[in-house]
């Protein structure tokens, strides 16, 4: 798809629609205001008696789109609510340009137009146009990866954001790139999510990361059950003993500044099938345990996205992965667990396997020289029930690196709220026979396991990014298909960005 910026007025161009926006209140956006008057006059009226009866009422997401007869050269114009003018924010323009490309494309148009939609109300140009073509983006994505019919296209051609101003447009190159980038990371964090774990398998993400790395130039690295077995990752290898599938854990370097010292740690929860182990889930919902590596998937499609942004900084990418399966040799509530960071672990649940293989990679990434480390993990089902599908839970060591997340989470249209980290939720994982067990209590398994992963982090900065709640949409939206969102990954690249256009995590 070609992506670019023009100079001109929206109505005057040659293509198949245009995108247009609406509040609820009926009042448009004031870079929208001319444009609609104009265009009334062109359609004698036509816009403002749909909107006088009421059949534009500017809801969020709402569309409705105007044949123009060949009175304009653009041949049609689709508008698009954005809901409550006081809720107008980066998300409204990424959720309205994901709607219109979606809509758009499922009627045949390939060459599509769109302002720059909150210009006048506070947003930068760049966000404005990064924001629209993340939205269009991910919003075209499908996720019917093995279909064997015939598919109808559904990618557009051409991708216009349109503002009068030469300055303008001919300033907009470098963010339309990193809106490309980053929705392109984000749906192939959504690609791996859709994989079976019959193919998907611990040994094929990693050979998927291998050949992803090779494409950017990240360093390659993957750990064996043998080198697992050398470095003392006993919880890592006591959750893969069930399986057949040895584990593995990935370690992809991008190191644009070698003489740098420490760096960014992203690790992601990989577990290619969770089962539940001994400790069995219900067959309900079973077959989304696939994406139960959503975690890992958006650390490889964030390190992926950051080394084709050619960005300043380091980052550490580690994805500890493998199945979690029921059998004979599978790992028993009960068992005792011994950790690379040598910490002891008595398994009361076999079914709260994330945090167990998080622990050794959290310490490995610490004698790597990780200085600040963030992990991303569907690991808590209590998180999904706190903040339904509307944001991910947000725990953190260090205030000024929660804040600095949360606003770079919210630029990214993936919203954290942050969750406590009492010192009572360490009293949950009291073990008489080890260091500590791997479930506490019925409340709380959120804040208590996010505590148990703070055992393993020693004093460095650290954060923790629970998607139980937000990794899958369960159903179609106007802007998003169904199935695995990719979240995480936008979020981290934006991480990435301000610590290298800031020098360093020091000044977040």
């Amino acid at each position: 798809m070609e992506i670019r910026a023009l100079a001109a007025e929206i109505e005057q161009i040659q293509t198949e629609a245009a995108v247009l926006t609406i509040f609820e209140d009926k009042s448009a956006p004031p870079e929208s205001q001319q444009v609609l008057s104009r265009l009334d006059a062109s359609l004698a009226g036509l816009f403002q008696s749909l909107l006088q009866a009421g059949e534009i009422k500017g809801k969020a997401n709402e569309t409705t789109l105007l044949h123009t007869l060949g009175r304009l050269p653009v041949a049609r114009l689709l508008i698009v609510g954005l809901g409550k003018r006081e809720e107008f924010s980066l998300t409204s323009v990424r959720r309205a340009a994901g709607t219109a490309a979606r809509f758009l494309s499922k009627r045949g148009c390939r060459r599509i137009a769109s302002l720059l939609h909150g210009t006048a109300m506070g947003l930068s140009p760049a966000e404005s146009g990064r924001a629209i073509v993340e939205g269009s983006l991910i919003g075209l994505y499908a996720p019917d990866l093995h279909k064997t019919g015939d598919r109808q296209p559904r990618d557009l051609e051409e991708l216009l954001l349109v503002d009068p101003r030469p300055e303008v447009a001919d300033s907009l190159a470098p963010a339309l790139r990193a809106g490309e980038i980053t929705a392109a990371a984000v749906n192939l964090a959504r690609d791996l999510g859709n994989e079976p774990a019959n193919i998907i398998t611990p040994a094929g993400f990693a050979q998927r990361a291998l050949s992803l790395s090779q494409e950017v130039g990240l360093k390659a690295q993957i750990l064996e059950e043998q080198d697992m077995r050398r470095l003392g990752m006993g919880a890592l290898l006591a959750v893969a003993a069930g399986s057949e599938q040895p584990a593995k854990l990935v370690s992809l370097r991008y190191q644009p500044t070698p003489s740098a010292s420490g760096g960014l740690a992203f690790i992601g929860k990989g577990i290619t099938f969770d089962s539940g182990g001994l400790s069995l889930k219900p067959r309900e919902g079973l077959e989304k345990m696939k994406n139960d590596m959503a975690g890992a998937a958006a650390v490889l499609a964030a390190a992926w996205g950051i080394a084709r942004l050619g960005l300043q900084t380091n980052v550490l990418a580690l994805m500890p992965l493998t199945e979690n399966l029921p059998s004979g040799k599978a790992f028993r509530p009960g068992d005792v667990l011994r950790t690379l960071g040598g910490k002891t672990i008595e398994v009361i649940s076999t079914d709260a396997e994330g945090r167990l293989i998080l622990a050794d990679a959290l310490a490995y990434a610490l004698q790597q020289g990780a200085t600040h480390i963030v992990d991303v993990a569907t690991l808590t089902g209590a998180c999904a029930v706190a903040l339904g599908g509307q944001a991910s839970g947000l725990f953190s060591t260090d205030d000024d690196f929660a804040d600095a997340l949360a606003e770079i989470g919210e630029h990214a249209g993936e919203r954290l709220w942050r969750l406590p980290l009492y010192p009572e939720y360490r009293e949950e994982l009291e073990s008489k026979l080890a260091d500590m067990k791997n479930l506490g209590g019925r409340y709380g398994d959120a804040c208590i396991a996010a505590t148990f992963l703070r055992q393993f982090v020693g004093d460095k900065p650290w954060a923790h990014l629970d998607i139980a709640a937000t990794d899958w949409n369960e159903k179609e939206k106007p802007y998003l298909a169904e199935g695995p969102t990719g979240v995480g990954t936008a979020t981290l690249i934006r991480l990435a960005e301000r610590m290298a256009l800031q020098g360093g995590a020091s000044s977040l």
